[in-house]
């Protein structure tokens, strides 16, 4: 294990300082400094090797925390990244992008500041890629199976490594002009370089994964022809539909949803040409929903050179420590202070949104907002507190209600469940031979990890559908939630 004395010799987290604001919001590298490496043996030094370490609770991968905490403390970060590679595809996305909920679960987070398992995690990656450890993990034989996996996300990336590396012939279906899904285009650089995901990218190509961009299944190949030509067919589309705000006003020109304004900005950062870009420059921004998909319009408003970013959420502002509904090891509700927040801008809680206004030529230029009250458990605007907040552009950024239905045909339409997901058995398997789904389109909006989780799962599902058994891991069945997280 870690140092045995460790946590009674660091009580505190460390973790690496952010960029100052000032510099930062100039350009659109990531917000963290490179980390000590003396921090990081330090606070690995803190995990206390647990008898029951509820971590790998917290984690739906199962990650191996405590061993990859001990190799971290004791310098030996090939064998880390050996054992971390070991439960986790692409431990560079869930070090950045997940919540961590292995942190909630931690033990010593009991009666102390959890051990930064996150900020280990993905030190230990990044000096996997730096020192050429990342290698290609190409199949010893074909099996002279075909899948098709439509969709590059998390969960679509996993699954197709999973079975390229059991010798399936895998061929990834991507309707953007680049693979990666909301990683690359959903998630700010700012949150995670997009090098990171072309590393990652050009492993898998070694292996033998084939990426097919800007084809979409259902309109350039039909979902019938899909299936003929392929012996497993793999849906990891996400959940994509977002959800709308249908109030007086929503037609006025300048009110987008969340995605929309994110994925234009990506583009441009990447250099594309995106003609009547939508653009926080010189506008008063409001952006409506708190959560992380609010927080990345925040970031990118700020350094886009808005006048002003409000942030409205319709709850109560959550509380600084963990609440008792909530006890340890589920995973709690706290207010979070993310990097965005820290460049600016206002945050306002238990605020309704009762209708947009819009000026003489049809563009909006205020949001009426009222204060929320709770009736019969309800939440409802209070009457008489109603009041105009400027705005120039409207972000809609309330989440995602379910993956698009439009391409399926009447043969191809799997079956949904009532909350609009793809159904499908603990196995992954939908209600269409040979047809299974992983991730966000199948769970409903979640967490990365789930999504990196389910895609291995389903790998394994798919493998036994094709041989008749598998040696592939599956982590999680299709039935199973996160600790304190709802179900799907």
């Amino acid at each position: 294990m870690a140092d045995p004395k460790g946590f009674m010799k660091t009580t505190e987290r460390e973790l690496p300082a952010r960029r100052p604001v000032p510099v930062r919001i100039l350009d659109w590298k990531e917000v963290y400094q490179p980390g000590d490496s003396a921090v990081l043996r330090r606070q690995a030094s803190r995990c206390m090797d647990c008898g029951v370490p509820f971590c790998h609770q917290g984690c739906p991968l199962g990650n191996l925390i405590p061993e990859w905490n001990d190799l971290t403390w004791r310098g030996e970060g090939r064998a880390a990244i050996e054992r971390l590679h070991a439960t986790n595809n692409f431990p560079e996305f869930t070090g950045r992008l997940c919540p961590a909920p292995c942190e909630s679960a931690c033990v010593l987070g009991i009666n102390q500041p959890a051990v930064t398992i996150k900020q280990i995690e993905v030190s230990i990656i990044d000096e996997a890629f730096a020192k050429g450890w990342v290698q290609p993990q190409p199949p010893e034989r074909l099996t002279g199976k075909t899948v098709a996996v439509v969709g590059s996300g998390p969960a679509g990336l996993a699954a197709a490594q999973q079975l390229t590396r059991a010798g399936h012939t895998v061929a990834v279906f991507e309707r953007d002009d680049r693979i990666g899904g909301l990683l690359r285009y959903g998630i700010p650089d700012f949150k995670m370089e997009k090098g990171q995901l072309d590393a990652r990218l050009r492993q898998m190509q070694e292996e033998g994964t084939r990426f097919r961009a800007g084809v979409e299944i259902g309109l350039d190949i039909s979902w019938d022809d899909l299936r003929a030509r392929y012996d497993a067919v793999v849906l990891a589309t996400g959940s994509t539909i977002p959800r709308d705000l249908a109030i007086p006003g929503r037609d006025h020109e300048g009110i987008h949803f969340a995605m929309e304004y994110l994925v234009e900005s990506n583009r441009a950062v990447a250099g594309d040409a995106v003609p009547n870009q939508i653009t926080a420059e010189g506008k008063h921004v409001v952006v409506i929903g708190g959560g992380d998909t609010g927080a990345d319009c925040i970031g990118t408003a700020h350094r886009q050179g808005a006048l002003s970013v409000t942030n409205l959420a319709i709850g109560r502002q959550p509380g600084d420590a963990r609440p008792d509904h909530q006890p340890w090891p589920m995973m709690p509700t706290v207010f979070e202070v993310q990097s965005a927040h820290e460049e600016g801008g206002e945050r306002r809680y238990l605020a309704s949104t009762v209708e947009f206004l819009a000026n003489d030529a049809g563009e909006v230029r205020a949001v009426r907002v009222a204060e929320t009250e709770f009736v019969n458990g309800q939440r409802v605007p209070r009457s008489g507190t109603e009041h105009e907040i400027p705005a120039d552009l409207v972000l809609i950024a309330m989440g995602f209600t379910g993956p698009e239905q439009e391409t399926f045909t009447e043969n191809s339409r799997p079956a949904m469940t009532s909350r609009g997901a793809i159904e499908r058995d603990d196995d992954y398997a939908t209600s269409l031979p040979g047809v299974f789904v992983a991730g966000d389109a199948g769970r409903g909006q979640s967490l990365i990890v789930w999504a990196i989780a389910e895609g291995r799962a389903a790998a394994a599902q798919v493998d036994r559908f094709l041989m008749g058994e598998t040696v592939l891991p599956a982590p999680v069945r299709a039935s199973e939630v996160a600790i304190g997280l709802p179900s799907a």
